[in-house]
């Protein structure tokens, strides 16, 4: 996939992130690391989750039944 607009010294943490969301089979998986900061999303994106790349970006996702779906990469600023 494309990664111009993500910060290339953010390659790499994004990379491992989007492994976890990989190889989860369940939510739970994903807590640990806790920098993960994973949360349920609300209003627009209900039914979505989000891990923390950093401060400023997050990868969504939907979770259904130990797969992840619609996967993508966010700028929250």
């Amino acid at each position: 996939g494309k990664t111009k607009s993500l910060p290339s010294v953010l390659i790499r943490r994004a990379i491992r992130r989007l492994e976890y969301i990989h190889f989860a089979t369940s939510l739970n998986d994903l807590k640990v690391p806790p920098s993960n900061r994973l949360h349920a999303l609300k209003e627009d994106r209900e039914g979505q989750y989000s891990i923390s790349i950093n401060d400023q970006w997050r990868i969504c996702f939907r979770f259904i039944e130990g797969d992840a779906y619609d996967v993508e990469i966010t700028d929250y600023h």
